[in-house]
């Protein structure tokens, strides 16, 4: 398979050095020197874009992507805001576009765990919920994808939630993320129920950058030969 690689930061590496050893090759790396057209020109032999840049950046080269006709895996997140538009541009190229807050697959299973607590939790009133998720010091932004998806997939379930706080929560129909920044943790996410009788917690911790690259390489040879909007949620049948 032939990579383009749009963002080469620390994911973008680990990916690639994932990539080397099942026998792909890269045949863009892209950062924030790389011209548009330079890219353009190399996309031209990529079978998939894997995208894991900067949030301002995301957009633009999800449309680059598509109008070369290479289907595009998408990690970045707090970019969500031009979602719709980048669906939109998928469909007028008949191209294909997968994103996911997260790709590692146990993190995926973390989200099906979650919706299925949350669903017998609405039936619970006396349980009040928080969640807290932790990051290396170079997160940008936060609360973290993974934590928003887990959090609006909680207030879709639960009734007498509408929104959900960075940080405290301001009412009773706030559902409180608090988000830490320390060293170089790769990611923990933990929701917890509390009541005045007991607590229940469910918790995912990542040991490294590895399930992440390995679940967008997985996206990235399922991706190709589709067309439409697809998230991991299709690739792995929840």
């Amino acid at each position: 398979m032939h990579i383009a690689l749009l963002g080469y930061g620390k994911m973008g590496k680990a990916i690639e050095q994932l990539a080397r050893q099942d026998g792909d090759e890269i045949v863009l790396r892209a950062d924030s020197d790389t011209s548009r057209k330079a890219a353009a020109d190399f996309l031209q032999a990529a079978d998939v874009a894997i995208e894991f840049s900067r949030p301002e950046s995301a957009f633009d080269n999800i449309r680059l992507s598509l109008e070369a006709g290479v289907p595009v895996v998408c990690g970045t997140t707090a970019w969500l805001g031009r979602l719709e538009e980048a669906k939109a541009l998928c469909a007028k190229h008949q191209g294909a576009l997968l994103y996911a807050s997260n790709f590692s697959i146990g993190v995926n299973l973390f989200f099906a765990l979650n919706r299925y607590l949350a669903t017998l939790m609405a039936k619970q009133p006396n349980y009040a919920v928080g969640m807290e998720e932790i990051h290396h010091t170079r997160k940008l932004d936060a609360p973290s994808g993974t934590a928003i998806t887990l959090a609006e997939d909680i207030l879709k379930l639960t009734p007498g939630l509408d929104k959900w706080a960075n940080g405290e929560a301001g009412s009773s129909r706030e559902l409180p993320i608090l988000s830490k920044r320390e060293g170089e943790v790769p990611g923990i996410h933990e929701v917890r129920y509390n009541s005045a009788a007991d607590s229940i917690t469910i918790r995912h911790e990542a040991h490294s950058r590895e399930g992440f690259a390995r679940g967008a390489l997985l996206a990235a040879r399922w991706i190709v030969g589709k067309q439409g909007y697809f998230e991991m949620k299709d690739i792995l049948g929840f």
